[in-house]
């Protein structure tokens, strides 16, 4: 006689009556949950805002078309200088987060007990604070402008590339690592010929995600003072210009596209 075999994956069975108490205990407090929360944000609300906000939507839509070509002549300077402040903020990142995560991985750090807590501390504290809250400290301490916008920039991103590099770095093949230790190689030809090679592939891409992102947040620090096209769209919006701010919105969706398709092609290239 054959003997059955049991089917592939996993074997169905019934709950046991506790599991199913539990499940739906857990259900009853996720609802439970949701209504306090509800409760929590609608308590202040004026729902006759709610009610008119299609029609006022549709009024502003109205005074937003069409767009004020004729303002595009002075949206090319800040639309360029949010390009440089995404991209001076990515490159004083990466000059910063590189040497953080090295000493952040544990395949690299020279002391686990006390070097690494601290270079993780700093990516954590990096990735704590919004950009926009980064600019907002900066434009009080240096004065509005450029510098405020990519220092903040550059802040904002050094979390996002410390981690993800080390997190690269403590993935690498360590039997490439030792076979160059073998031949007699000191730390830094290690560095060089072991561990850099592996992580470039990964280097290349997590800068090219950053920037793109910084792209997109470079746009608005003007809002705080700290540059770039987002002063303009403050000001169009103080004076209620609504024409310009479709154009405004107009430029940045063009910039994003743009960065996304030039991050895609080098990306696409160098990986």
């Amino acid at each position: 006689m054959a003997i059955q075999q049991p089917p592939d994956g996993p074997i169905w069975r019934k709950r046991t009556t506790p599991q199913s108490l539990a499940l739906w205990f857990g259900w009853l407090l996720l609802v439970l949950l949701f209504i306090l929360a509800w409760e929590a944000m609608t308590r202040n609300q004026i729902w006759a805002f709610v009610w008119d906000a299609p029609e006022q939507a549709a009024d502003l839509f109205g005074r937003m078309v069409p767009p004020r070509w004729s303002y595009m002549d002075q949206l090319w300077v800040p639309l360029w200088d949010t390009i440089n402040i995404a991209t001076l903020g990515t490159l004083l990142a990466i000059v910063l987060a590189v040497p953080v995560a090295f000493l952040a991985a544990r395949n690299t750090t020279p002391s686990p007990l006390l070097v690494r807590p601290i270079a993780i501390f700093i990516i954590v504290a990096s990735r704590s604070v919004n950009a926009l809250i980064w600019a907002l400290l900066l434009v009080a301490i240096l004065g509005p402008g450029l510098l405020a916008g990519i220092i903040a920039i550059a802040l904002r991103s050094i979390g996002f590339i410390g981690k993800l590099l080390y997190e690269a770095i403590e993935e690498i093949d360590t039997r490439q690592v030792e076979a160059i230790r073998a031949t007699g190689a000191g730390p830094a030809q290690v560095l060089d010929f072991g561990i850099v090679p592996q992580i470039m592939p990964a280097f290349a891409g997590i800068t090219l995600f950053r920037w793109d992102i910084n792209i997109r947040e470079s746009t608005v620090l003007g809002l705080v003072g700290a540059g770039g096209i987002g002063l303009q769209l403050k000001s169009s919006v103080d004076s209620l210009a609504w024409p310009q701010v479709t154009l405004i919105f107009i430029a940045i969706l063009a910039t994003v596209i743009l960065s996304e398709w030039v991050s895609a092609r080098v990306r696409a290239a160098l990986i």
